[in-house]
């Protein structure tokens, strides 16, 4: 008759005293670029920022020559950069959060932005342009260039800072700091005293 305390069933799954350690997967060397003639590990702060340019390269708000230069990346290691698998996944999987996120339509529409005072100021300027659209141009130029002075009071940013010590609602510490004190902007000698 068969011991009874051994496990017979499927091959493979025998739960008795052999105490052999399972086989270990080996774990991928993380992955890294050089920059600045430091190898960086693209799990970094540093990696995560010169994914996020990647990502503005390749939705043609950075250039090869500014990512380049921001990074002080050689010829030989731009080559080896985009040629890395790890390095194209990164770029991939960043730039799809950026658009589902809206972030890279955003960042696009505030470049093409900066064009638009300068395209104001030449129908400001052009005296055959129509009244109207002066005025309109005018007007556009104004908001812009005056963009902080027309928050409300009660609408400026608040200071809240929250202290997260457990899971529980009772275990978060939130401080409301109130609106920052603004500086006092061209002070009158003459009521200061």
């Amino acid at each position: 008759m068969a011991n009874p305390s051994r496990y017979t069933g499927v091959a493979g799954f025998d739960l008795g005293t052999d105490n052999t350690p399972a086989p270990s997967i080996p774990k991928p060397a993380p992955e890294a670029v050089t920059l600045r003639g430091v190898t960086v590990p693209l799990a970094s702060d540093i990696g995560n920022a010169f994914i996020t340019d990647l990502c503005r390269n390749k939705e043609r708000l950075f250039s090869d020559q500014q990512v380049c230069a921001k990074y002080d990346v050689a010829p030989d290691d731009w080559t080896a950069i985009t040629q890395s698998k790890a390095v194209r996944l990164a770029v991939n999987a960043e730039h799809e959060r950026r658009m589902l996120r809206g972030t890279a339509a955003q960042e696009s529409a505030a470049k093409i932005f900066t064009e638009s005072p300068e395209v104001m100021g030449s129908i400001l300027r052009d005296q055959q342009a129509s009244p109207r659209h002066r005025i309109e141009a005018s007007k556009e130029l104004r908001a812009t260039a005056r963009f902080d002075d027309e928050k409300p009071g009660a609408d400026a940013e608040r200071v809240i800072i929250t202290i997260n010590l457990g899971n529980a609602p009772e275990d978060k510490l939130v401080f409301d700091c109130g609106v920052p004190n603004q500086a006092k902007e061209n002070r009158d000698a003459e009521r200061d005293w």
